[in-house]
């Protein structure tokens, strides 16, 4: 009598056993599939599924929900679609409206989703499946310049004179950019320097500065640059740049005060002048000791 107990237990655990795999594999049999999509930080977009029946049955009440708790997304209306019936080797699609978060980090995220639905010919039989699919939030390239130029021995630029032309890049974006490399070409002064710099990797909310020494030849020199990179993306980006340049003459940078006269001219003019007056005041001399001796 025990033995025909344990066996009946055997029996129903091992039929409960087979039906859940049964249904596993019968679950499996659902595919979802949705579209790759690259999305931006703050940004909003649609993501379109597909729900493909493989089954040798319809299915109905067929729920889809996509579970972004942990994750920097959220979905703009709900988070739960559902299709009413899908034909036995038929597809069906429905889409979602999904936001980043204004913070998120670029890279590459999965989704998880739960997909449920229902045997159409028995109502009893239910099966839920779990799986993910993968989207890409990229970052948006955004770069400002600032140029300074300056004097060899001063602040200011001054034509005729050697000084500095200084080119900051300034990665104002959330992803790092790469391999960047600065070509300048020279309006209004003279490269006494190599033309390029290899700046390398410029992470984001971060710069960096490349200088070229110069003559300034002009009043009103320009930089003009050439500035290659790859984006977050590792696609090879080109911007070009022309920027002004403030430069002073000699006699506008000395009425301004930015410089000081030099003092050298009238220092030898003094030297000079007093070496004459000592030549003259030596043959006076002379001349009037010659004339006291001719007396005597």
């Amino acid at each position: 009598m025990k033995s025909k107990k344990i066996l009946e237990i055997f029996s129903i655990i091992s039929t409960l056993f087979i039906l859940n795999f049964v249904f596993a594999v019968t679950g499996n049999a659902v595919n979802v599939d949705a579209d790759y999509i690259t999305i931006y930080s703050g940004e909003q977009k649609n993501i379109k599924i597909d729900v493909e029946n493989n089954e040798n049955f319809d299915i109905e009440d067929v729920s889809i929900k996509l579970v972004l708790d942990d994750l920097p997304f959220t979905t703009i209306g709900s988070s739960e679609k559902e299709i009413d019936e899908i034909e036995e080797d038929e597809d069906e699609s429905i889409t979602f409206t999904i936001k980043t978060s204004t913070d998120i980090i670029p890279g590459d995220y999965n989704l998880p989703y739960i997909i449920t639905f229902t045997n159409a010919e028995d109502e009893n039989e239910t099966y839920e499946k779990s799986g993910n699919f993968g989207i890409r939030v990229s970052a948006k390239t955004e770069i400002d310049f600032a140029v300074e130029a300056r004097g060899e021995t001063t602040e200011q630029g001054i034509i005729g004179e050697k000084g500095r032309i200084s080119l900051e890049v300034i990665n104002k974006g959330v992803g790092n950019l790469k391999a960047v490399n600065v070509e300048i070409f020279p309006q209004g002064f003279e490269l006494l320097s190599q033309e390029s710099a290899y700046l390398g990797t410029i992470n984001a909310d971060d710069s960096d500065t490349v200088s070229f020494d110069v003559v300034f030849r002009s009043a009103e020199p320009k930089l003009s640059a050439k500035i290659d990179f790859k984006d977050f993306d590792n696609k090879e980006q080109l911007m070009t740049i022309e920027k002004p340049l403030k430069i002073y003459s000699k006699e506008q940078a000395l009425e301004l005060g930015l410089i000081q006269e030099s003092k050298t001219q009238f220092y030898i003019g003094v030297v000079i002048v007093a070496i004459i007056l000592w030549i003259i005041f030596r043959k006076i001399s002379k001349f009037r000791k010659k004339k006291r001796n001719n007396r005597g």
